[in-house]
């Protein structure tokens, strides 16, 4: 399952050379939407050495199990949102609880955890059940997905709780909607050879929307480059924007540091020492050697 990008991830991101991963935990649980993290734990992914962030735990919602059997997929808006609505192939972001149908089990959550979840709709990244009634939502709602097991894991049973032919009842908080990626749109930027000692930031495009904040989670695009030559490095622009929370994780601080004050809808260059992103160490796998500072040119897409 496609987990939304922790800050252990994108650092891990960087320095695995733009690698995959996932957090790991002493306990985690998978459901039919993400695997949750419990404590704060440090990322195992080969070459990363990068601490997941402490993270507070968000209030849960209680769930109302469907009175009869499930048979169709039910979305009930239990609070309205405001905004786009959710189309195939946008990003939305959501806190979510998932509970057997028939009894009220708890199978998943990430609230205790703090940390949101983000899928692209239509990606079949989650159950059906998800891609199908997470369309049409709109951020700030909290719904509620009743689900039958056809649309869910079938015949086909999910460690002790989930068993075969399992209906699931979810309560979602949407979060922030995002639009799907277009790879054409990607900025085409000059990046001039730099040096830097200290983090310096240049809004290229200045936002209309919310301000990014300390603590707050975001979601962005992002390409990176060598400040010494101007070289691209990587793009998110071909894959998946990142979400995370603007809390340090001790490896890329910097860059965290950097998004703060942006607005939703800005674009900005950040420039980073070596020092404060790779230890003074470079990163061979990335193409960055020792010494040599990185620049990351962010597009804001939403602030939560």
């Amino acid at each position: 399952m496609r987990k939304a990008l922790s800050v252990a991830a994108f650092a891990t991101l960087v320095l695995g050379a733009c690698g995959s991963s996932s957090s790991k935990s002493s306990s985690s649980t998978t459901s039919g939407s993400a695997t949750t993290t419990g404590s704060a734990t440090t990322d195992t992914t080969p070459g990363s050495t990068a601490p997941t962030p402490t993270l507070k735990p968000v209030p849960r919602p209680s769930v109302s199990i469907p009175s009869v059997p499930v048979s169709a997929l039910k979305v009930t808006t239990l609070k309205p949102g405001a905004g786009p609505a959710a189309v195939k192939g946008d990003t939305v972001v959501v806190y979510y609880i998932g509970v057997r149908s028939r009894d009220g089990v708890e199978f998943d959550n990430n609230y205790d955890s703090g940390q949101p979840f983000s899928v692209q709709l239509g990606a079949g990244s989650v159950i059906k059940g998800w891609d199908q009634g997470l369309i049409g939502v709109q951020a700030g709602s909290r719904v509620q997905l009743d689900i039958p097991s056809a649309l869910a894991y079938g015949a086909q049973a999910q460690g002790d709780v989930i068993g075969a032919n399992e209906d699931l009842t979810f309560v979602l908080d949407v979060l922030a909607v995002v639009p799907a990626t277009d790879p054409k749109a990607e900025p085409v930027l000059v990046i001039k050879p730099t040096k830097v000692t200290e983090l310096t930031t240049d809004d290229l495009v200045t936002g209309t929307g919310s301000t990014a904040a300390t603590s707050q989670n975001v979601t962005f695009n992002y390409i990176f480059y060598r400040a010494d030559t101007g070289a691209k490095l990587f793009s998110s622009w071909s894959s998946q924007p990142a979400s995370i929370p603007l809390v340090h994780d001790g490896q890329l601080d910097c860059l965290i540091d950097g998004l703060v004050g942006m607005k939703v809808g800005g674009r900005r260059e950040i420039t980073c020492p070596a020092a404060k992103v790779f230890g003074g160490q470079g990163n061979t796998s990335l193409g960055i050697p020792a010494g040599v500072d990185l620049v990351m040119v962010a597009d804001l897409l939403a602030a939560y």
